[in-house]
């Protein structure tokens, strides 16, 4: 069955549309918030690139990385700092924000600023977490974990809607393959939009080399427009990229995201692609 043809429940971040009969959506900014300044500069280009091509644009940054390979890497302002970050963002660009939460506590707090809620891969069966996520009544973006089956992540998405909430989005991030490396099965992309929502394939973690750089993450982002063309050719609903102004600069996951200049001459293709094989706005 082609994605095109499954019927799915659209979701509404902030008025933007995503799912059958809507614009491909773009989820795009650094891994971490590092300043005020670079957050900016990142959502005013991405954002201009995004309207450019046809894309929606939701603006992505974490206040805070739990997951990083050592004690010692940059985790990020934390949560007080890195809302009131996104709530400038938020304002100055009139943009929709979306970060991570890694506590059910963390939930609330974030909701006052956030549009849209995202959930780990590491952390997609954490009930707690997904209920209290829920239970914000903020639209949820649930990253499927590397160890889980595509087919597997309706359970996570029974929780949300147990609570009520059927404003739901699926991210593919990649599968384990091995030590250090992740594998992309593009069935994956079908096999989560037929659980019935609007699926985003997220270009840049899938090349991450987990804990391969030494105390680190290391990554390819060479194959990154290699793997979003087959995303967007599949039928994906949208694409979830880091991005940084100087990537071999950047605080978390530089080695996989990609130069802003970069981003945007992928989308120009992308959007080709989607014209190309009759997705239809």
């Amino acid at each position: 069955m082609s994605t095109k043809d499954i019927q799915i429940q659209n979701v509404h971040i902030a008025g933007i549309g995503i799912g059958s009969g809507q614009p491909p959506l773009l989820i795009a900014g650094p891994c971490v918030l590092e300043d005020i300044e670079t957050a900016i500069s990142i959502g005013a280009f991405m954002a201009q690139a995004a309207g450019e091509y046809g894309f929606s644009y939701l603006f992505k940054a974490s206040f805070d990385k739990a997951n990083r390979t050592s004690i010692r890497s940059y985790r990020g302002p934390g949560l007080t700092e890195g809302i009131e970050m996104l709530s400038a963002v938020k304002k100055e660009l009139n943009v929709p924000v979306i970060s991570d939460v890694h506590t059910p506590d963390q939930a609330e707090a974030a909701a006052k600023v956030l549009d849209c809620i995202q959930i780990p891969a590491f952390l997609c069966r954490q009930t707690d977490l997904l209920v209290a996520a829920a239970r914000t009544r903020l639209p949820i973006n649930i990253k499927k974990g590397q160890f889980m089956a595509p087919w597997d992540m309706r359970h996570a998405v029974a929780k949300i809607k147990e609570k009520g909430n059927d404003q739901v989005i699926l991210t593919e991030r990649g599968t384990f393959f091995g030590y250090n490396n992740l594998v992309v099965d593009m069935r994956s992309l079908a096999m989560m939009r037929e659980i019935g929502f609007p699926v985003v394939f997220d270009a840049t973690h899938s090349v991450q080399l987990p804990g391969g750089g030494d105390g680190c993450s290391a990554g390819q982002r060479e194959f990154v427009p290699t793997l979003a063309r087959a995303a967007m050719a599949a039928g994906v609903d949208g694409i979830f990229m880091e991005v940084h102004p100087n990537p071999d600069k950047a605080l978390c996951d530089g080695p996989n995201s990609l130069f802003l200049e970069a981003a945007a001459d992928l989308l120009k293709v992308l959007s080709r692609i989607r014209q190309a094989v009759g997705i239809v706005d």
